[in-house]
């Protein structure tokens, strides 16, 4: 039978936004010449509605070329600008960049930069214990850049989230230390910086029995309690600590039921109250019982969850990026690697998704509303059975 193709618009590389018709999102690649990697992204919206990206672009991670890049999407504009170099160390390899937006309006990037590996560096030998935290801050919205300051010099601090203003004023800021040994970071541990005078001075929490939970999604719910979700080194889960003291004190962290392979996570409380999470929704170790960290290569699909119990229980789950398609523990590996989302909510509640793409060649952005991840159909099951009934 002959059948007849019709040709439809296709995502492109060159920045421009793109509905995808199957999944109703709003998609975006931005150009990442002439860089051969780019990953971890941040985004953030300015008071003047732009969404600026930024991530780190370079040949490889940890050489000496990486450095913090960035790109902007003007306001009523489709299509994101070609990147710009942002960070300025020749000799230091400069990575996990985010976006602070100050509130006098001053937006903060903060990054860490370490020792860069050579050719002869081991290739399981990681020098994330020599970085330290550095500060640019822009006066007009990311469009310039002030000099480079060290805020946090403590060997081995790293950074990956924001810095998050509570409803007390204070300033609180998930870190963690890494260390010099064979655990393959197994022994990073999360500390909370704390600031009480916005940002002027900081005092380091550590958090207890937090070894290998990392990147600490800072939550503030409505009682005044504050949740953090971590990635796990050892590939099994996505764990939380919780505080009820505005960070002075921490719960060891705990199993949560969503999935995690050792790789970023990222956390917000919507406008609704419900928290949202992106992450990659595999795993690969059910006893983590360390030291050595697990690293699988697999880093697909880019699923968005909803809890609204603080995180208790996430019964909304939607995959936002499903890769190429294969499933099963012996095919899954042939999907490339979509890795390191993150997520913020605009001014109009629009929720923006960006992540590592196709092995880091770009950088992908997609938004979506929370109607997109909890669907059209209402569903309020019971314990024996929680699937029915739904109803629309």
């Amino acid at each position: 039978m002959e059948r007849k193709l019709i040709e439809l618009p296709a995502l492109g590389t060159d920045g421009r936004l793109y509905h995808n018709q199957l999944l109703d999102t709003v998609e975006s690649l931005i150009p990442n010449a002439p860089f051969n990697s780019c990953h971890a992204a941040d985004l953030l919206e300015t008071r003047d509605g732009d969404l600026l990206c930024v991530w780190f672009a370079g040949s490889s991670e940890g050489y000496a070329d990486i450095s913090i890049v960035g790109s902007r999407l003007k306001a009523g504009e489709s299509q994101w600008s070609n990147p710009v170099k942002l960070s300025d160390d020749p000799i230091r390899s400069e990575q996990n960049p985010s976006l602070f937006q100050h509130p006098n309006g001053d937006v903060w990037l903060m990054y860490t930069a370490q020792v860069a590996r050579t050719d002869e560096t081991p290739k399981d030998y990681s020098l994330q214990f020599t970085a330290e935290i550095r500060c640019k801050v822009s006066k007009d919205n990311g469009y310039t850049w002030g000099p480079t300051t060290t805020l946090f010099s403590h060997p081995g601090s790293f950074c990956r989230q924001k810095i998050q203003v509570l409803s007390t004023g204070r300033w609180i800021f998930g870190n963690w230390f890494c260390f010099e040994d064979k655990t393959r970071n197994g022994s990073d541990i999360t500390v909370m910086q704390l600031s009480d005078d916005q940002g002027k001075t900081w005092r380091a929490v550590e958090v207890p029995g937090s070894a290998g939970r990392v990147h600490a999604n800072i939550l503030e719910l409505g009682d005044g309690s504050l949740v953090a979700l971590m990635r796990s080194r050892f590939s099994d889960r996505i764990y939380m600590s919780t505080s009820a003291d505005m960070g002075e004190t921490w719960t060891i962290p705990y199993r949560t039921p969503l999935r995690n392979n050792n790789s970023s996570i990222s956390a917000i409380r919507l406008d609704s109250g419900a928290i949202a999470v992106v992450y990659n929704d595999v795993a690969f170790n059910d006893e983590p019982t360390g030291p050595v960290a697990i690293w699988p290569d697999q880093r697909c699909p880019v699923t968005v969850a909803i809890s609204e119990d603080g995180g208790k229980t996430w019964p909304y789950r939607r995959i936002v990026e499903m890769g190429e398609g294969f499933v099963g523990p012996w095919n899954d590996c042939n999907n490339r690697r979509y890795e390191y989302p993150v997520m913020m909510q605009g001014a109009d509640g629009t929720i923006y998704i960006a992540y590592s793409w196709g092995r880091r060649k770009q950088i992908k952005v997609v938004a979506v509303d929370e109607k997109w991840i909890r669907g059209e159909l209402v569903c309020r099951g019971s314990e024996d059975n929680p699937n029915y009934p739904c109803q629309r």
